[in-house]
């Protein structure tokens, strides 16, 4: 597994460990530990993973990604 796979899978663990929450409150605590967790450069991997289609994301994992990178100022697809 290359480090893009493991941040997809990391990724997608985060959004099914935060499932109970509902959606809306997954997506914006998926965000929030994202934002707050991973490295700047991991970050940068996965938005231009989500740039290039973000094969392998959950679609909520998708949805908090996208908006985490709005967020910091990196339009994301």
């Amino acid at each position: 597994m290359n480090s893009l796979e493991k941040l997809v899978y990391m990724a997608n663990q985060i959004a099914v460990n935060f499932g109970v929450l509902g959606e809306a409150e997954a997506i914006s605590a998926i965000a929030g530990h994202i934002h707050d967790f991973w490295d700047p450069r991991m970050k940068s991997l996965i938005f231009a993973h989500l740039d290039a289609g973000g094969e392998g994301l959950n679609p909520v994992a998708r949805a908090a990604l996208s908006r985490l990178a709005k967020d910091a100022g990196h339009i994301a697809a």
